[in-house]
């Protein structure tokens, strides 16, 4: 594709798909270029550089997050929508967090989440810094609540370009987790919990557990502000 052709959105566009499939290490212009079949030289006329590329395609994603009306879903529903948009999407695109550690991480996209966001606690009666800081704690959760599952899809995604055999070492590595674990009984009966339900509802239980804990606390500091 010649560079004239190209645009910066089908950059970002492609560059969000190769960082799902092969993660920040997988990046690169010579691959992002032959995924959109230009050379390498035509991306440097729309981007400056691959950390230019990452905060492009991070920012990106943030669009992905549905932003629903406080006013006619209230507060408490509003952010919880949020939060698990945010969470699923991170999910998404597990180089997301690692981004985030080495990347500042500001645009459109994220501009218009944080906005919102802002506007829904405003909403519930925070005022001020207490808005930004209710914004925060919701946030922070749900970025920890995801840290540990991306990483492992990272370490996952790592492992399969070796090629001398990934998928054992991951099988290895779970296995003596789980041998440790048993060695202490509180650890032993949750792993055998852990173990027995679907991974996706195991994490949709934590994360729904921690909202509702949240939000009870925010909404007691609302009824003593008020």
């Amino acid at each position: 594709m010649p560079r004239d052709t190209l645009t910066r959105e089908q950059i970002v566009r492609a560059a969000v798909t190769l960082l799902d499939d092969e993660g920040i290490e997988g990046l690169s212009m010579r691959r992002l270029g032959a995924r959109l079949g230009s050379a390498a030289t035509a991306v440097y006329w729309h981007v400056r550089n691959k950390d230019d590329l990452v905060v492009l395609a991070s920012d990106a994603v943030w669009a992905e997050i549905e932003l629903p009306d406080a006013g006619r879903v209230g507060w408490r529903a509003a952010v919880t929508a949020m939060a698990e948009d945010a969470y699923a999407m991170i999910m998404r695109h597990p180089w997301l967090v690692p981004a985030m550690s080495t990347h500042v991480i500001y645009g459109p996209g994220k501009a218009r989440h944080d906005d919102h966001a802002l506007s829904v606690y405003e909403a519930a009666g925070f005022a001020g810094a207490d808005a930004e800081h209710a914004a925060t704690l919701v946030f922070t959760f749900v970025l920890g609540m995801a840290l540990g599952t991306s990483a492992e899809v990272a370490w996952r995604t790592r492992l399969r370009r070796e090629e001398d055999g990934g998928e054992e070492k991951v099988r290895a590595v779970m296995e003596r987790v789980t041998e440790i674990a048993t060695g202490f009984p509180h650890l032993r009966a949750r792993t055998e919990a852990w173990q027995a339900a679907e991974p996706d509802t195991a994490a949709g239980g934590e994360l729904a557990f921690g909202l509702q804990a949240i939000l009870d606390g925010l909404e007691a500091r609302l009824a003593r502000l008020r």
